[in-house]
């Protein structure tokens, strides 16, 4: 019978403390770069053109701000990642409007006006089209 110390044994255990900041480190590693993936594919999705773009297809830019304004952030607490549009200063209801579509009031100067717009999809895609990549990305994330 060979005799073991306490302490020689002990280093025979996992570590849980490092297994888990290994595992978070893994986790924020993966998510971090699914949301760059997904952020990405959403802005290249819509397409500076002339004119509106086909209902069920990614919007059109014009002016930039939606692409420009597309984030992606970790969140540590939740251990998830938030993709998508972020709001301006004007509180604009666009980005939903586009993505789902449904019915506002436009401000003209005619007086108020109601608009309905059919949905014009760029995050759901995006994120549909990179989830099939999000298998490949785990492989070995854990180090």
């Amino acid at each position: 019978m060979i005799g073991l110390s306490f302490q020689a044994a002990k280093r025979g255990f996992f570590d849980r403390e490092k297994v888990r900041r290994s595992v978070d480190a893994g986790t924020r590693r993966v998510l971090s770069r699914f949301g760059a993936f997904v952020r990405q594919r959403a802005k290249t999705s819509i397409r500076k053109r002339k004119g509106i773009s086909r209902p069920g297809q990614p919007p059109h830019s014009h002016v930039g701000l939606l692409r420009k304004f597309i984030l992606f952030a970790y969140d540590a607490d939740r251990k998830s990642v938030v993709i998508g549009p972020t709001l301006t200063k004007d509180e604009s209801e666009a980005p939903r409007l586009l993505e789902h579509g449904g019915d506002t009031t436009l401000e003209t100067r005619e007086g108020p006006k109601r608009a309905h717009y059919r949905p014009r999809p760029f995050m759901g895609p995006a994120f549909e089209q990179e989830q099939q990549k999000l298998p490949a990305l785990w492989k070995n994330s854990v180090r």
